[in-house]
């Protein structure tokens, strides 16, 4: 049993990466103006230097919290630390698109070890479970910082440098981070090995590489010519592959029944609308205010200051909301701060007052902040703790999976639109965003209140019990 302090410098250490996990996810969309002229990139090839690192990371999260139960949570903690430094390096020294392309994927890579390792760190260090609330939402602050920090942190370094710093900075963090989890962060296991399911993770890496591939390059070849057509049919193709696939293993990369449970299924539907809404505003924000009112990278994103102080204040304040009356009132905050926040903007032109943008920006974070603990508390909550790194990489999925298709989709909007008209194309974007706050309103109807069960579904023949499972800390 760790003292108190220990328990929470390890949840100091572990938010520390996923401070770096989220800065990097949404700190590169302020430079996208930036590295386009850099390296004479359009507006697609931009989206997928953005989602190369989320769809990697996305696809890669389950496996890597299985690897983590398996192998040891520090020991591939302190691995992604290592892959995503050396990445960040590469994207730094970037020739050209395609290799920068290609770095954000290794970048990725190395971000799957972290995200869904750090919070079973957190959630094994903590057995309380008000303890483990407050903490996971100190987590969820921290995370929800460095997503909306990433805009204003990218428009302060490009201000006096260029795009390649916004790679530089990961450094820094990287090895405080690699020596902090080396003296603090005890190791931990699940003592019963899982068997990594290789064909379960080709089939998810494929759905969600071609559903999102689909989404960036439509606008250049036509919704309904043939090779969409072909996009759509591989997509369904793969998904009924993957469903299919996993039903049948004993040891599923991605346990569909817990997916019968609607508080279970609800988080996860909660994470992926949060992050659509998200990463949509944080790239509608960048193109519209540095292309349509020719703002620099750095006005822009002191523009989205608001949001990030609303997801920095309310973030904890949820978690603490979460401990004690259970995730259905911050849910309910969350989805009515958002669609008030995206509505504000479906009016949209080229003069909208600053005032009214910084207000929507504002409550929209403030919706962000409520969300993240309720959603990640559940998902976590929804399975035993031994398999804590494969519950959080669930839901850090979702949340990825989230990232990647606003990115995706905001793009698809504003494709080849000239500055004067990005102001008209963009509304049907708030109305996304908007309806995705309607879709958390949905799910708080669905989360469970203070004291409910939060057993495991039934076990599969063969399958051992979960006392088996105790996770094993040294």
């Amino acid at each position: 049993m760790l003292s108190a302090r220990r328990r929470w410098t390890v949840l100091a250490v572990c938010c520390l990466s996923m401070f770096l996990v989220g800065l990097d996810t949404t700190i590169v969309n302020v430079g996208l103006p930036a590295i386009g002229r850099g390296l004479d990139v359009d507006t697609r090839g931009l989206e997928w230097i953005v989602d190369a690192y989320t769809l990697v990371l996305a696809s890669l999260l389950i496996s890597s919290g299985a690897l983590a139960d398996r192998f040891g949570r520090r020991r591939v903690f302190q691995c992604g630390l290592a892959v995503f430094g050396a990445a960040s390096l590469v994207c730094a020294l970037a020739p050209s698109a395609g290799v920068l392309i290609a770095a954000r994927a290794l970048q990725g890579i190395g971000a799957s070890m972290l995200s869904p390792v750090a919070l079973a760190i957190v959630v094994n260090a903590m057995p309380d479970p008000k303890e483990r609330a407050k903490a996971i939402g100190v987590w969820a602050s921290v995370f929800g910082l460095s997503m909306a920090a990433g805009p204003v942190t990218g428009g302060a370094l490009l201000a006096g440098l260029d795009w390649r710093a916004l790679f530089w900075i990961n450094a820094p963090v990287i090895v405080a981070a690699l020596l902090l989890s080396a003296v603090f962060v005890p190791e931990s296991r699940a003592p019963r090995a899982r068997r990594l399911d290789l064909p379960g993770q080709v089939l998810l890496t494929m759905v969600l590489a071609v559903v999102v591939g689909v989404l960036i390059e439509g606008p250049r070849f036509g919704w309904t010519s043939p090779a969409a057509l072909v996009g759509y049919a591989w997509a369904a193709v793969a998904t009924a592959g993957f469903v299919w696939v996993e039903s049948r293993r004993r040891e599923p990369l991605m346990d569909l029944r817990l997916f019968g449970r609607p508080a279970f299924s609800g988080a996860v539907v909660g994470a992926v609308a949060v992050f659509v809404a998200l990463n949509m505003t944080l790239l509608l924000n960048t193109l519209y205010l540095q292309h349509t009112r020719e703002w620099t990278p750095l006005a822009a994103g002191m523009a989205t200051l608001p949001l990030a102080v609303g997801a920095t204040v309310c973030a904890p304040w949820s978690g603490r909301m979460v401990g004690g009356t259970g995730p259905r009132l911050p849910l309910l905050l969350a989805g009515g701060f958002i669609t008030v926040g995206a509505l504000c903007l479906v009016q949209l032109t080229p003069h909208t007052s600053v005032f009214l943008l910084l207000a929507a920006y504002s409550l929209i974070g403030i919706g962000f902040g409520f969300a993240n603990a309720p959603i990640t508390n559940t998902a976590v909550n929804g399975l035993p703790p031994a398999r804590a790194g494969v519950a959080g990489a669930i839901t850090s999925t979702a949340r990825q999976l989230g990232a990647a298709l606003g990115i995706a989709l905001a793009g698809g909007l504003v494709t080849a639109t000239s500055p004067t008209e990005l102001a008209l194309a963009s509304r049907p974007g708030w109305i996304l965003v908007a309806i995705c706050g309607v879709l958390l309103l949905l799910v708080a109807h669905t989360s469970r209140t203070k004291g409910a069960s939060t057993a495991p579904p039934p076990r599969k023949r063969g399958e051992p019990r979960d006392s088996s499972q105790r996770t094993v800390v040294r």
